[in-house]
């Protein structure tokens, strides 16, 4: 009974420490699917979303969608510091319970439990001691170990917020340029207006390289996904969205010069919208509602050259609309139209009626 206790509570710690060890430290993308953090955030998630979902207010419901990325990342550390905790316990026990209290009171499996919690957190009360070489033992690494996990808490808050902050800025960035929702056509409208195509181009550079980082940072640590704008009408999957939608229609009728970045930016964008969609292990429909529906086409054609011909058009956004609508209805996050709805007004032009 002793050795099994024993080699349970190895084998959970050091499963552990791995699963914090691919989450935070390892920077690449996991393929398995049976994995504690993966359905952690599966159980967590589904019913925060539906719990949310049911608020009739659209402000509610969206602060707390937004309150789920940060706790989330609050229980997962808790839960592997319990984790830790409940192991070494087991790990004292399954040893023999070589601990001493200083008034003598009789050592039990709550004092195991007890003396790992102490050691783990370095509180060093000190009315618990170890009596024997393998407690000792336990006890250093144990030790060890909490300051490792408080040290990798430390270090991944900061690196995590700051590939939030560098999201954050292309979305509202595309507030002014795109209007909010942002919308291709809208984008165009502009740019057109103030006959700026070059500028256009750069931004589609810009874009380009916004893809690119929040395909290394999303893929890196997931739980940022979950993470949302500060505004109920952006997210950086809407963003997405539109990003590639700008960049199909650059490509069916903008200026030559510009339709090379155009495809560029475009497969660097549905990159990222495949890759982050394989991460959930979402699974496509070829039966979701047409974004583009053909009130919203004939506005597109009256404000825009498009071709008779929708084939290539069709294709592009069968290459991507899939995996984007998925991802939209996975993390609860509204996509944005191809045109802007009459009732849109940009954010940064919203009059705020208390300071």
């Amino acid at each position: 009974m002793h050795f099994a206790t024993t080699l349970f509570a190895l084998s959970t710690i050091l499963a552990t420490l791995w699963e914090a060890f691919e989450t935070v430290i390892l920077p690449r993308r996991i393929q398995r699917k049976l994995r504690f953090t993966r359905y952690f955030y599966l159980v967590t998630w589904t019913p925060w979303r539906a719990i949310a979902m049911r608020a009739r207010k659209t402000q509610s419901r969206e602060t707390l969608l937004s309150f789920y990325g940060p706790l989330s990342l609050v229980f997962l550390f808790a839960t592997w510091a319990l984790l830790l905790v409940l192991s070494f316990g087991l790990l004292h026990w399954g040893v023999g319970s070589h601990l001493k209290f200083a008034n003598a009171e009789p050592v039990t499996l709550a004092t195991d439990i007890y003396m790992s919690g102490t050691t783990l957190f370095t509180l060093g009360l000190g009315d618990v001691t170890p009596t024997s070489q393998a407690a000792r033992v336990i006890s250093v690494m144990e030790a060890a170990i909490g300051f490792g996990l408080i040290a990798l808490v430390i270090s991944y808050l900061p690196t995590l917020y700051q590939a939030f902050s560098r999201r954050e800025v292309n979305i509202s960035l595309l507030d002014a340029r795109a209007g909010s929702p942002p919308t291709a056509s809208e984008f165009l409208r502009r740019y057109a207006t103030h006959g700026d195509s070059k500028s256009a181009g750069a931004y589609l550079v810009e874009c380009e390289r916004w893809a690119s980082e929040l395909l290394e940072s999303h893929m890196s640590y997931p739980a940022l996904c979950y993470y949302r704008s500060q505004h109920a009408n952006q997210s950086w999957i809407s963003a997405l969205a539109t990003v590639l939608d700008i960049c199909v229609l650059v490509e069916l009728c903008g200026a030559p010069e510009e339709r090379w970045q155009a495809e560029l930016t475009f497969a660097m964008a549905r990159h990222a919208v495949v890759d982050l969609s394989q991460v959930f292990h979402l699974q496509v429909r070829h039966d979701a509602p047409d974004r583009l529906p053909q009130q919203d086409l004939a506005r597109l054609r009256s404000a825009l050259a498009l071709p008779a011909d929708e084939t290539r058009m069709r294709e592009l956004r069968a290459s991507y609309e899939p995996f984007i609508d998925v991802l939209s209805r996975f993390l609860a996050m509204d996509l944005a139209p191809w045109v802007p709805p009459d009732y849109a007004r940009d954010n940064w032009s919203t009059k705020q009626e208390h300071l």
